[in-house]
C-alpha cells in the first residue's frame, strides 16, 4: 500500500485509501454528497448514457492533441504538457499521483478512457477559477455537464456519504429501481463486481468511472481501432 493516510478513514466501513488521490477523491466525494443528488433511480443513470457516451466520445480530438508522438497513449511527459497547456497547476507529485491512479494497466501509457478518468478526477479535485477556465478553453461546453451528472450519479450510489459505494448501497439502489423483480440482486452483484476493481469490497469514484467508460462502450473504441490497424 502506498502513502496511507489514516484520517480519510471511514467510521463506518473501515476503509483506507491507498493514496493521497484516493483520501483527496474520498473527501471531495463527501462534500458533494452534502449538496444531494437529482438522480431519483439507477434507470435515470442508465437513461443518461447515450449522451454522456457522445459527450465523453468528443474528448478524443483532446487525447489526440496531447499524444504527441501519436503511439495511442500518453505517457507522463505528455501529461504534463497537457497540464501546462491547460494551465492546470498541480504539483510534480499530484501529477505522478493522478497518472499513477489512472494507469490502470501500469504500462507507463494513458489509454483513451483512462485519460477521460484522469479529467473527470481533474474536474473534482481542481474547482478553483483556474480550473474552470482551462475547462472552458478545452472547447467542450457539454463536458463539464456530464462530469457533474457522473458525480450526481456516484452521490445517489453512495447512500450513507461516506465518499465510497458499498456492496449494499448498490444492492438497495438497484432494488429501488426494480422492485419485487426476482433479477434485481443479481443485476446489481453483477453491476458492484464490474465497478469494484481492486476487490476490496468499496468502490472508489475513480473505480465508478472506469467501470462506466466499459459501460457505455468508450474502452471499445480502441479494440476497434486496433483491430483495424491489424487487416
Amino acid at each position: 500500500m502506498g502513502g496511507v493516510i489514516g484520517k480519510a478513514e471511514s467510521p463506518r466501513n473501515g476503509w483506507i485509501p491507498e493514496t493521497k488521490l484516493e483520501a483527496k477523491m474520498v473527501e471531495a466525494m463527501q462534500r458533494r454528497a452534502l449538496e444531494g443528488t437529482s438522480m431519483r433511480s439507477f434507470n435515470s443513470v442508465i437513461l443518461k448514457f447515450p449522451k454522456i457516451d457522445e459527450s465523453l466520445r468528443n474528448c478524443k480530438a483532446i487525447f489526440e492533441q496531447f499524444d504527441e508522438d501519436a503511439n495511442g497513449a500518453i505517457d507522463p511527459g505528455e501529461l504534463k504538457h497537457c497540464f501546462e497547456k491547460l494551465e492546470i497547476t498541480f504539483t510534480e507529485e499530484e501529477i505522478s499521483d493522478l497518472f499513477e491512479g489512472c494507469d490502470i494497466n501500469e504500462n507507463m501509457g494513458m489509454k483513451f478512457n483512462e485519460f477521460i478518468v484522469l479529467l473527470c478526477l481533474v474536474y473534482l479535485l481542481k474547482e478553483d477559477p483556474a480550473a474552470l477556465h482551462a475547462k472552458s478553453r478545452m472547447g467542450l461546453p457539454n463536458l463539464e455537464a456530464t462530469f457533474e451528472t457522473l458525480v450526481d450519479a456516484f452521490v445517489f450510489l453512495d447512500k450513507n456519504k461516506d465518499g465510497c459505494v458499498s456492496k449494499s448501497e448498490m444492492v438497495h439502489a438497484i432494488n429501488e429501481t426494480t422492485s419485487g423483480e426476482r433479477s434485481s440482486g443479481r443485476i446489481a452483484m453483477k453491476r458492484f463486481e464490474e465497478m469494484d476493481w481492486d476487490k476490496n469490497g468499496m468502490v472508489t469514484f475513480k473505480e465508478f468511472l472506469f467501470a462506466f467508460t466499459r459501460w457505455v462502450g468508450i474502452d471499445d473504441i480502441e479494440e476497434e481501432e486496433d483491430a483495424e490497424e491489424k487487416v
